[in-house]
Parts: C-alpha cells; sequence; structure tokens
C-alpha cells in the first residue's frame, strides 16, 4: 500500500519484502509496530535502490510518525548492517525538476551546482532534499526559469528558509554575489 502511494517500483517493493523477512528473522521487531518496521524496511529500500524518499514523504502514506519510522530505520539498518551512504541530493533533482516542470538545462545547472558545491565540502550535515532544492532554485534563476522559493519548497517538502539558507551559502561558494 505504502510503496504503492509513494510510486515506487515493484523492485523497491521486493527489497522491503526481504529486509523486513530479515528482520523478522533476527527478531528485531520485538517491542516495535508490525506498520513501524515496515515503513522502515519500505524507507530502506528506496534508499538502497537509489530512489529515494524522505522521511517526511515516507511518514505521509505510513500509520506512523515520522520519529518512529527515523528510531526504527537506524536500528534495523544498523542490526541488518545494510550499510546505507547519506543520500546524495543529484537522486533527488530529476524528480523534484519534473514536479516543477522545468527544463533540462535547468537539471544540468542544478547537478553542477550540487557536484561543484559538494566538492568544497559543503553538504557535510546538511539535509539532501534541502540542498537539492536550493540548488534546483539557483539554476532555475541562472536559466531564466524563475521559479519562487515556495513553489521550490513545496515541491522539495522543506522551508523557504532552509532553501534562503542553502541558496546563499551555494552561490558563495560558486563565487557568483
Amino acid at each position: 500500500r505504502m510503496a504503492s502511494a509513494l510510486g515506487v517500483p515493484r523492485s523497491v517493493r521486493e527489497v522491503a519484502s526481504v529486509i523486513y523477512r530479515r528482520a523478522l528473522d533476527e527478531d528485531l521487531i520485538r517491542g516495535r509496530s508490525i506498520e513501524g518496521v515496515a515503513t522502515a524496511a519500505l524507507y530502506a529500500a528506496c534508499r538502497q535502490e537509489g530512489i529515494p524518499r524522505s522521511l517526511d514523504e515516507v511518514a505521509e502514506v505510513a500509520r506512523v510518525e515520522q520519529k518512529e519510522i527515523g528510531r526504527t530505520y537506524r536500528y534495523v539498518a544498523q542490526e541488518l548492517s545494510l550499510g546505507l551512504e547519506p543520500v546524495d541530493p543529484v537522486q533527488y533533482v530529476p524528480r523534484f525538476c519534473s514536479e516543477l516542470e522545468l527544463s533540462e538545462e535547468v537539471e544540468q545547472k542544478t547537478r553542477e551546482i550540487i557536484e561543484v558545491t559538494a566538492e568544497k565540502g559543503m553538504l557535510s550535515g546538511k539535509s539532501p532534499t534541502g540542498y537539492a532544492a536550493a540548488a534546483i532554485y539557483a539554476a532555475s534563476l541562472l536559466c531564466n526559469e524563475k521559479k519562487t522559493q515556495r513553489e521550490v519548497a513545496e515541491v522539495a517538502q522543506v522551508t523557504e528558509v532552509t532553501i534562503r539558507n542553502r541558496y546563499q551559502e551555494q552561490i558563495e561558494a560558486l563565487g557568483i554575489h
């Protein structure tokens, strides 16, 4: 049900089932809700398959609070040694640009901004969705396809303040004031 609501491919659903079954076999479910573990498994599967959905997005389709999903995800990932890397903001770019009806040029420019600024070590500790959103906002301005901070914030499910802050950092790092 949740996988359909998130619009993720069947392969992600399969991977989530495998993670869930492993959690069951390892007795990781004791003291946790079935829904919580199932949701955490789906979130992990999305990340593993390179089709990231934010915890916010997953929580929206779940019957569990975001805090519990995050906590259960960390526990399951650690216990099953899933070894998941932090999400690359670039993975969010095609989906966000598509929802904002932005051109291929903007998408390309966004990737460039993320690459250049990430190389300067600016990504550390920052939310990948917020980082991607700010880069999209900057690229849309540079390519004269202006989207408002609010439009980008809604699609990325981040605040306008997050976009402003990341945007300022990114354009300073790029040397465009």
